[in-house]
């Protein structure tokens, strides 16, 4: 509950029911809800959500657990409810009521999409969320680098692919500018970013990217927005849930200007369940949740961790948070009581108790508190009874969450956008060098297909050359052969003609014989006769 400028939390247990209230101006100075299960850390959390956004702060929840998503609305009147209002003197100032709530989902199932692009992230940090070696984050500077003298925005993890691979192909082309680029260490970032993929980063990462801005808004009373992000699945994948609180992170300390001391934080965070936060989280994460604690306060921002013990927050960090609700702590184990003991003694302590005893043998709804003053000096701890939640305790239905999602002006967010980046320019370039090449081998097709083609006209010249000399050859033969046939006739026919020409003179000669003998004899019969008859 939020009066006079300060935050009020409870009442003391000391008796005199002396009111417990945190000074706004030193609420950036961050803080820690810690304690057991089932000892009131969420119902703690929500009350100083609902304060400071009744001062006009907006609130940022990381809800582990899906059970917070009932600030939304008013809560339910009980019996118990009632002793409680009147247990810490609230009657007149006391109502139910809901918070203006914003809800967020890196999941898009149950509130508005986070996104952020790989240029948002830089080569730096993302290299850090994979683990990559050395070589292979200088590989991927080069890539982003490269990326940026080329024109080619990344945008979401198919352009990192697509980036990736362009570099890989013409390595050659790029080794005199910017250094060698390995394909073993191209293979190894690809490979590192399919865990990733798989938790979801292909959700991520994407436009259109989410305006941190947007998360420091009021509504028109005036009141902080409370912007829930739904992490119940996101917390089961370290490497998605890393990657959004380094980006996050990355985001408020850059973006954010200087503050110095306002008389209100800008932002408050909430990291509910915060040893999920710290526990088996890269290195990196680690480091940079300690940097932007640290130096984050003057820019206005307060950051609070929820968590079972104090233990579970590395000492760096601890050492920040100044403002302290611990409830209970149970110590079965040694470890537990040494747990017990170091959180007592990070209080200063009261004269009035033994911190240490109290911690262990506190009720539900009850704490030890110990908050910055005025002048940010740690207050004396004191037990303290923490009054309830205006809000419902409850989660809220599906319905009237679809319903304030339709209401909030966040809409704007849920559609994604896949705009020109560099997969589209190098699929299209691709395309384009594809096409180059189907007309290269078009082209050469047809050289091939027009020399086969000649080779086969000269093939087929040279067989009908080849064919006629055979067709000359064959008539120069036939006719060869009809001379010789007609010479030979000739020959016949003459040497026929000359026998029957020899034929003739002989009968003729043999007729003159018989003709002369005949004549003869009767020449010489009558010259003998003459002879015989002188």
């Amino acid at each position: 509950m939020y009066r006079d400028g300060k935050i009020y939390l409870g009442i003391s247990d000391d008796g005199n029911k002396t009111p417990v209230e945190m000074y706004l101006n030193m609420c950036n100075r961050h803080g820690l809800i810690a304690g057991a299960s089932g000892t009131g850390k969420t119902i703690t959390m929500k009350v100083m959500a609902e304060s400071f956004s009744d001062a006009g702060v907006p609130v940022f929840l990381c809800d582990v657990k899906g059970d917070v998503s009932g600030l939304a609305m008013p809560g339910a009147q009980s019996e118990s409810m009632e002793k409680r209002i009147d247990k810490f003197g609230i009657r007149d100032t006391f109502s139910y009521k809901g918070y203006p709530v914003c809800f967020w989902d890196i999941y898009q199932e149950k509130g508005h999409p986070v996104r952020a692009t790989i240029s948002d992230m830089g080569p730096e940090l993302l290299a850090r969320i994979l683990d990559l070696t050395p070589a292979q984050e200088g590989v991927l500077n080069i890539v982003f680098r490269i990326a940026d003298d080329k024109g080619l925005v990344l945008v979401d993890l198919k352009d990192l692919r697509a980036v990736l691979n362009y570099v890989s192909e013409h390595k050659s082309e790029f080794m005199l500018t910017y250094g060698s680029v390995a394909p073993q260490s191209i293979g190894g970032i690809l490979r590192a970013l399919l865990p990733l993929e798989s938790q979801g980063g292909d959700l991520f990462f994407g436009e259109p990217a989410l305006d941190i801005f947007d998360w420091i808004r009021t509504d028109a009373d005036g009141k902080g927005m409370v912007n829930i992000l739904d992490s119940v699945k996101l917390v089961q994948n370290p490497s998605l849930y890393a990657s959004f609180l380094l980006w996050m992170m990355a985001e408020l300390f850059e973006r954010l200007p200087e503050a110095g001391d306002m008389d209100k934080p800008k932002l408050v965070f909430f990291f509910d369940e915060a040893h999920m936060l710290f526990s088996g989280a890269p290195k990196v994460l680690v480091q940079k949740i300690e940097q932007v604690v640290k130096l984050i306060r003057s820019k206005g921002v307060g950051i609070y961790f929820v968590t079972q013990s104090p233990s579970d927050i590395p000492d760096s960090v601890l050492a920040q948070l100044s403002n302290r609700v611990q409830h209970a702590l149970r110590a079965y184990t040694p470890a537990e009581q040494k747990a017990v003991k170091v959180a007592a003694q990070s209080f200063r302590a009261n004269s009035s108790f033994k911190t240490e005893d109290v911690i262990m043998n506190l009720g539900v709804g009850h704490a030890l508190t110990s908050f910055l003053d005025e002048s940010g000096v740690p207050g004396i701890v004191q037990q303290t009874s923490v009054i309830c939640p205006q809000s419902l305790m409850a989660p809220v239905d599906e319905a009237l969450r679809t319903r304030l999602m339709g209401s909030d002006g966040m809409s704007r967010y849920d559609a994604s956008v896949d705009n020109w980046s560099a997969y589209e320019e190098l699929s299209g370039q691709a395309e384009e060098e594809q096409k180059k090449a189907e007309l290269e081998a078009e082209r050469a097709q047809l050289e091939k297909e027009k020399a086969a083609f000649a080779k086969q006209k000269e093939k087929e010249a040279a067989a009908a050359q080849k064919q006629k000399e055979k067709e000359e050859e064959l008539a120069r033969k036939k006719k060869e052969r009809e001379e010789e046939a007609a010479r030979r006739k000739k020959e016949k026919e003459e040497e026929e003609a000359r026998k029957k020409k020899e034929k003739a003179a002989e009968r003729r000669k043999a007729q003159i014989e018989r003709t002369l003998i005949s004549t003869g004899g009767q020449i010489l019969k009558r010259g003998l006769l003459k002879t015989l008859f002188k």
